[in-house]
């Protein structure tokens, strides 16, 4: 079998893959709801849904990082990878042991192609539609929620020190328009930022990620001299692909601000 992953380089499989390492959390979720869990041999340190899979699986480090030798004695069918989240000297070095597939998710679209990627790999295909459509339907019962609502132009933090929030041509950007938000921060992908730029920008709401840095309650005291409104939310919604996003269209029906 010869498939393109989303970089569009073509990758030999000459059977369907029996034995899968994952090196990307949301793709890790992605296989176990397709039912691949006995499959999957390896994952990272980051991969925490389900919570129990990190006792279960063999850890090959983390998403920058991996341990080769490690890797190599799991003998892997095939790696899954993605361009944002591992780098190009990793996926060169894991060449040299299996098939490696790389995602590259911008969006929602892109998270679709990629789920349908993995059916046709691992013969899923129909459970891969089902997971699709329903994406799709609870998108559209969203929108229509939304309809009335006014858009809102907001600042996504996703680091504390430096201050570093989302940008353009992201993933959580494309799902913060989802849900009429208005990215402030417009020219590059992940800018580091600071209070006297967020008083040019003038965002009506600040939102405060729970990952990568766990922001939490106790941190909206340190944006207080903004005297700009401030929310906490679950950054694995707004980052998350595959198969969260399921559950990411109920989560953001919820968010009333």
């Amino acid at each position: 079998m010869e498939v393109k992953d989303q970089l569009q380089r073509k990758i030999s499989l000459p059977n369907v893959p029996r034995r899968i390492i994952s090196l990307v959390p949301s793709q890790t979720e992605l296989l176990i709801d397709m039912g691949l869990e006995e499959q999957l041999v390896g994952i990272t340190k980051f991969c925490v849904h389900p919570k129990y899979l990190r006792k279960t699986k063999t850890i090959v480090g983390g998403t920058k990082q991996v341990k080769i030798e490690k890797i190599k004695a799991l003998e892997p069918d095939i790696i899954l990878c993605n361009k944002e989240e591992n780098t190009k000297e990793m996926v060169t070095a894991l060449e040299k042991i299996a098939p490696v597939h790389v995602s590259d998710i911008v969006k929602i679209e892109d998270s679709f192609e990629l789920m349908k990627q993995y059916g046709e790999i691992f013969r899923k295909e129909a459970l891969v539609e089902t997971m699709v459509n329903s994406v799709i339907k609870k998108i559209e019962v969203l929108q229509e929620q939304l309809k009335d609502k006014s858009i809102r132009k907001v600042a996504y933090f996703i680091w504390k020190k430096p201050l570093m929030v989302a940008g353009k041509d992201t993933f959580i950007d494309e799902l913060l328009k989802l849900n009429k938000f208005e990215n402030v921060f417009n020219t590059s992908r992940y800018p580091e930022t600071s209070f006297e730029e967020l008083k040019v920008k003038n965002p009506d709401l600040l939102l405060l990620s729970s990952e990568p840095f766990p922001f939490e309650e106790k941190h909206k005291e340190y944006f207080s001299d903004l005297n700009i409104e401030i929310e906490l939310v679950d950054g694995e919604y707004f980052s998350w692909y595959g198969s969260r996003l399921v559950k990411a269209m109920d989560y953001f029906r919820t968010i009333n601000f």
